[in-house]
């Protein structure tokens, strides 16, 4: 094997295991980083073009690893079931991965860290999902939970159930978030009579609602920053 080949200059039968290898998993491609885990391709088809026909659907990029369903990936020719479960246990490690990484920066005073904790929790998520954010005294992140799946809506979101999970937790100060799946995080007039409302039942029973953050793609609305909040 010549060591002195680029990149470019090496030949196909060396990719994309002996590129990583030599070189390290920044050097390889999108379609690269995918074949590897997919690792055989379908008659008269290699892994990388498996991985390319993947990565053409939809959102055309990586980001098709959330968006498509496993019902979705099986019919790309050379995705069976095990692949296709492999797949998205990949995209949910690496949301794993980015929410792991943030915790450490995440604080009650700033909506932008709490947001980037759960921004890619949340926006890829193609159905509204409600998630509780439960800190204590000291400000100190406790868990969350996750409320509701569908329309936020005032009239299905139950303050009874916000506040029994916040003092099971024995929280002290709380915050909502949800998601738009329109990618677009404009509060609706529902979002704020979810908001009034379990900021007037927080106050009755001494858990301060601190902020409502609104995920859309790769950006937020925050009640607090935008003085909605009292």
């Amino acid at each position: 094997m010549n060591q002195h080949l680029t990149v470019k200059e090496l030949p196909e039968s060396e990719k994309p295991y002996e590129k990583c290898l030599r070189f390290g998993a920044e050097y390889l491609s999108d379609a690269e980083l995918l074949a590897v885990i997919i690792r055989t391709g379908t008659a008269g088809r290699k892994s990388v073009d498996v991985a390319q026909d993947l990565l053409s659907r939809d959102e055309k990029s990586l980001l098709n690893l959330y968006r498509l369903s496993i019902r979705e990936l099986k019919t790309i020719p050379g995705i069976g079931m095990v692949k296709a479960i492999q797949l998205k246990c990949l995209a949910e490690i690496t949301k794993r991965m980015t929410k792991a990484t943030r915790i450490r920066e995440i604080s009650l005073s700033s909506a932008s860290s709490v947001a980037a904790y759960y921004m890619e929790e949340l926006r890829h998520e193609d159905r509204e999902k409600l998630i509780l954010s439960m800190f204590d005294a000291q400000c100190v992140l406790l868990g969350d939970e996750v409320i509701s799946v569908g329309t936020v809506n005032a009239s299905l979101v139950s303050p009874r159930e916000v506040f029994l999970r916040a003092l099971m937790k024995q929280a002290v100060h709380i915050i909502l978030l949800h998601n738009h799946p329109s990618g677009v995080p404009l509060p609706s007039t529902q979002d704020k009579l979810v908001t009034r409302r379990i900021q007037e039942g927080g106050e009755l029973l001494g858990i301060h609602l601190s902020d409502h953050i609104i995920i859309g793609d790769n950006q937020y609305f925050s009640f607090k920053e935008e003085h909605l909040l009292h």
